[in-house]
């Protein structure tokens, strides 16, 4: 069995990236090089592994008179548009083919049981709000960080995106498509820009070096075989010999790895415990059993590219969930 199945790449989607929905997609995916604005040269964010307990969402009324601006959702205080949730949705709908969403359950996010209201019934709507959240949550924290989008920055990403789509009617046209006013859509692209900066800070500060170990594994399908294959070892047969044996692709080579990067929290540890040279026990995960034997540690070892992104994108949900677990969180029902 090939080696490589014992790694299970967390490419979880960076949260407004360069491929992000609706506003995030029309002003990130042209513009989203986070430069320009205020901001303190001190200023500077890390990003938090020190995660508090879950948050829950609470869900309120929509108490908005007929002239105000309708809500879908409240983060700290801070609006998140009907229109801006609404047109996020319609881009995603409109890019996965299922326009009217195909109900999967109950939304991860929402208590179960939740009274009738807005009930978010699709993997889609749950995905849009919680994407919007996280976006306010990352402005939020880059206004903490003291990064200021002024009205020069804004009015540059402005005119990009007027020059990217063709001319000013055509913006105008998207804009009305997607039931965004002149302001408010200056508002959220305001806020994207804010939170495409705030989350440069955040992946930015993983570092490009730190402490891998270089392993190769026997993988196997039974516990039998494992044990066999185990008291070979112990009786004297070469571990490399019997990793080409049973993954002749690959030899069971794995690689450099750093923490964090393996699927099983179990087979890292064994990983990073294990003395150089030796191998370690049999280790149960749903891929099957394993023995790894660790060929070198080094605690300053340069990150692959694909490493690295996978940390980043670990340390911004470490980063969101923490901020979440802070923060007041009111999904509106309507």
């Amino acid at each position: 069995m090939n080696a490589g199945i014992i790694f299970r790449m967390r490419i979880l989607t960076l949260l407004i990236n360069q491929a992000g929905v609706g506003i995030a997609m029309l002003a990130l995916a042209l513009l989203s090089a986070c430069g320009g604005g205020s901001a303190p040269p001190t200023a500077s964010v890390a990003a938090s592994t020190q995660l508090q307990p879950a948050l829950t969402v609470t869900l309120v009324e929509d108490t908005a008179t007929p002239t105000a601006v309708p809500l879908i959702a409240l983060v700290n205080g801070e609006p998140i548009t009907l229109a801006s949730y609404q047109a996020e949705l319609a881009r995603l709908q409109a890019a996965s083919g299922t326009p009217d969403g195909t109900p999967t359950g109950t939304p991860s996010g929402i208590p179960t049981g939740t009274p009738s209201g807005m009930e978010l019934a699709t993997e889609n709507e749950q995905k849009v709000l919680d994407e919007l959240i996280d976006q306010v949550l990352l402005a939020q924290g880059a206004a903490e960080a003291g990064f200021y989008v002024d009205e020069a920055l804004l009015q540059e990403r402005y005119d990009n995106l007027v020059a990217a789509l063709g001319s000013p009617q055509a913006l105008q046209d998207w804009m009305a498509e997607n039931g965004y006013t002149e302001d408010t859509f200056r508002q959220d692209l305001r806020r994207a820009i804010a939170a495409a900066w705030m989350r440069d800070q955040v992946i930015t500060a993983v570092p490009e070096v730190v402490e891998q170990v270089h392993a190769r594994q026997i993988l196997l399908t039974t516990a039998e075989e494992a044990s066999q294959v185990l008291a070979d070892l112990r009786g004297g047969a070469d571990f490399a010999d019997l990793a080409a044996e049973y993954d002749p692709l690959a030899d069971g080579e794995l690689g450099w790895f750093p923490r964090g990067y393996l699927f099983d929290e179990e087979l890292e540890n064994a990983a990073f415990s294990t003395p150089a040279g030796e191998y370690s026990q049999v280790i149960e995960t749903p891929s099957g059993f394993h023995i790894l034997q660790v060929i070198e540690l080094n605690p300053q070892q340069p990150l692959s590219p694909d490493a690295r992104y996978v940390l980043q994108v670990q340390a911004l949900q470490d980063w969101l969930a923490q901020r979440r677990s802070q923060s007041e969180i009111q999904v509106i029902s309507l």
